[in-house]
């Protein structure tokens, strides 16, 4: 076996692969860390789904790896260092996702803008009408400016909304802003202006609570929140009271971590908190994408461990300008 796949990639890439290296496509594994480590000790390349957390110890039970990758974003779950030191190369498709993700962030804004059409498709066919918003003419705040942003700048300005802006890591100078045509503004002052927030900052463990007390104060009330970024960056309590106070009307994230909003926590009683399964790179195109580059770069990352040319001590985290 040359290529382990406990995670698929579609099945013209399997089948790409599969031509020209053996392959074993074992996704019942995913849950079983036992197996998985018996398993990758006879494998050069391994493409794992987001939930296999990669660390010394479990390169320690995969001597033959050359390369492993996954079809998402975000290197948490990844031990860099010990990558680097083993000279394993990792290989994601970091722009794989960014037009679906910034679909999801529309939709979701659509959605409770529009909260009457998300009703019936919830099984309440004689709901009440509710009075909907038209995003033309509103102020959308992007708190982030992730690739995903780019493209939902992008979508929102077609549909005539005035956007604002603020990056953490960003100078309020950049050309950037200009070129998306997002008007850059102090923390305070876009969510004091915004009738919406998209999030999609850059996660970094710096931002862990980031967003608090002290900065939901700032909010408009009854703004709307649509987030893509991990819900590390929220203080669990702080978006809690912002969603009972009226402060925050509705919030739609991507994804939670372990606790986030579990029984007996504030936020597990927050009607007006929507958690969604990590659905952004959930697309037929998304996976596409994602699956070809991968196919790619791990057929190149054995053909150089093949000629003896690996990865020669430096990590490459690869990315590649697919279309979005």
């Amino acid at each position: 076996m040359d290529i382990l796949l406990i995670e698929r990639l579609i099945p013209e890439a399997m089948a790409w692969l599969e031509a020209r290296h053996p392959i074993e496509v074992r996704p019942d594994l995913a849950a079983d860390h036992a197996a998985i480590r018996a398993a990758v000790s006879r494998a050069k390349a391994v493409v794992l789904p987001r939930k296999v957390v990669v660390t010394r110890e479990f390169l320690d039970h995969a001597p033959q790896l050359l390369a492993l990758a996954r079809l998402h974003t975000g290197s948490d779950n990844t031990d860099l260092e010990a990558c680097r030191d083993r000279r394993v190369e990792v290989v994601q498709a970091r722009t794989a996702n960014v037009r679906s993700n910034a679909e999801y962030l529309l939709t979701a804004l659509l959605m409770l803008y529009r909260r009457g059409i998300g009703l019936p498709m919830a099984g309440q066919r004689h709901a009440d009408i509710r009075l909907g918003r038209e995003i033309s003419g509103s102020t959308v705040a992007l708190f982030g400016l992730a690739p995903a942003a780019h493209v939902l700048a992008q979508l929102l300005r077609g549909l005539g909304a005035r956007l604002v802006g603020y990056d953490p890591a960003m100078h309020h100078s950049s050309p950037i802003w200009d070129r998306l045509k997002i008007e850059p503004l102090t923390l305070p002052d876009m969510l004091a202006m915004a009738d919406a927030v998209s999030i999609q900052v850059m996660y970094a463990s710096r931002y862990q609570g980031f967003v608090d007390d002290k900065l939901l104060a700032h909010c408009k009330r009854g703004q709307l929140w649509v987030g893509i970024s991990r819900s590390a960056l929220f203080d669990p309590p702080a978006l809690a009271r912002a969603l009972a106070d009226g402060r925050i009307d509705a919030c739609v994230l991507d994804g939670g971590e372990a606790g986030f909003a579990s029984r007996g926590t504030p936020l597990h009683e927050a009607d007006n908190l929507y958690l969604t399964p990590r659905l952004g790179s959930h697309t037929r195109e998304a996976r596409l994408r994602a699956s070809w580059y991968v196919a790619h770069r791990l057929h190149e990352a054995l053909a150089r461990g093949a000629d003896g040319n690996g990865a020669g001590g430096e990590l490459l985290r690869r990315s590649v300008a697919l279309p979005v």
